[in-house]
């Protein structure tokens, strides 16, 4: 496994950049993780990564859908925080693998 130094701490990655480890996830790593995908965090990003985070703890499928129903964002709303590719940034940023319904 790689390591990766974000925001003065070494992390544990995989080969996509992906904590391997979630526990060692923070608000501040969060940050770093965001700005590098060009994202400026807002509480309404904080929220939605937290909820996966809490439901990837749980061991439940992580899905667009999912975060739809949350009652954080809708689908076009989690689109519009995390562009592109809404699961696997969030995934990312939210220091979780990433999701295996993402290709």
């Amino acid at each position: 496994m790689a390591q990766k130094i974000i925001a003065g701490v070494t992390v544990e990655v995989n080969e996509e950049g992906y904590f391997t480890n979630p526990e060692q996830w923070t608000r501040v790593l969060a940050s770093e993780v965001a700005q590098e995908e060009g994202i400026q965090l807002s509480d309404r990003h904080y929220a939605v990564l937290e909820f996966l985070r809490e439901r990837f703890i749980k061991g439940e499928n992580l899905t667009i859908r999912s975060v739809g129903n949350s009652g954080i964002t809708d689908i076009k709303g989690f689109y519009g925080l995390f562009p592109g590719a809404p699961m696997k940034k969030a995934a990312k940023i939210a220091g979780i693998p990433k999701p295996a319904s993402c290709v």
